[in-house]
């Protein structure tokens, strides 16, 4: 029976412990030449651009040993009005698993609902999950453990956010966010994250407390692809929550800095704490690469 990876909440604790563990064996250099997936194909469905996504997914592929099909909506039927529902069935006739990063959430459920291969999503509107396994792959190498650990969020209540919500109701791990007052998560993911046993997820307005004694600080762009009609809106009600020295003094002293990329510096994350010595921003890019050649490896080998 095939698995998609649509949001955190495919996962349970354990499978998250297993790709984890994983991934640390395969950037360690474990079974560099082994090739798992030789002979499969995996599609990229790709509608909104990207670098991290795209890249690390196609170099991963290959480094398994299979073939990467990057397809741009445009240069397919699909572009020209054919349905997903037969997108979904002929792709699934041609491949053996499809990653789709696309703007609405419902498109890649409806994909998935009649794809007979397992669907990744690669980012949505609504979750970023693949960058949540990064994520905590990353807080897993530098505090040594995920279960307990203080994760402040600076920023909109958006995707990322969405998926450190549920990472956090599934680990145990502690969550802060920090949301300007219209810009919180979406209530019903985060009812649904409160409904767990392992939960300790709380939404904030001041950035300052959120970010007290945190073991881990986490930002993302205050504009998201798509919503750049609202820039200089966005820009005025996020002016007082960006992640630079001042704020960061509030955390603990050996507190990692977070950000999923692409920055935009000098608007929520300043220069001086990007490039400075807590910073785990360019492991935790990195870090995408080997979470996802695990997930590959979980769903297809």
């Amino acid at each position: 029976m095939k698995r998609d990876f649509l949001t955190l909440r495919d996962l349970s604790l354990k499978e998250i412990e297993i790709l984890l563990k994983r991934a640390a064996e395969l950037k360690s250099g474990k079974d560099a030449q082994k090739c798992p997936l030789i002979g499969k194909s995996i599609g990229l469905l790709f509608e909104k651009a990207s670098t991290r996504t795209r890249v690390s997914f196609e170099a991963g592929i290959y480094q398994l040993g299979a073939q990467a099909i990057y397809m741009n909506p445009k240069e397919i039927q699909i572009g020209r009005g054919e349905t997903i529902h037969d997108t979904a069935k002929v792709l699934s006739r041609y491949l053996d698993a499809v990653v789709i990063r696309t703007y609405s959430h419902d498109t890649i459920i409806e994909f998935a609902s009649h794809a007979s291969i397992p669907v990744i999503n690669g980012l949505t509107d609504l979750h970023h999950p693949c960058q949540a396994l990064g994520d905590l792959m990353t807080i897993l190498e530098r505090k040594g453990r995920i279960q307990g650990i203080r994760l402040a969020y600076v920023g909109d209540g958006n995707n990322v956010a969405h998926s450190l919500i549920e990472a956090a109701a599934v680990t145990g791990m502690k969550l802060s966010l920090a949301c300007p007052k219209g810009y919180e998560p979406d209530p019903d993911i985060l009812s649904r994250a409160l409904a767990s046993a392992k939960s300790d997820i709380t939404v904030l307005k001041d950035p300052k407390s959120a970010v007290h004694k945190a073991d881990a600080v986490y930002t993302d762009v205050w504009v998201s692809m798509g919503q750049e009609k609202d820039a200089a809106k966005k820009k005025r009600k996020f002016k007082d929550y960006q992640l630079n020295s001042k704020l960061l003094s509030h955390a603990k002293k050996d507190a990692i800095v977070l950000h999923c990329l692409p920055a935009h510096r000098g608007e929520e994350i300043t220069d001086e704490v990007i490039d400075g010595p807590r910073s785990a921003v360019f492991d935790q890019a990195e870090n995408r690469l080997h979470t996802q050649k695990a997930l590959l490896e979980f769903l297809l080998a």
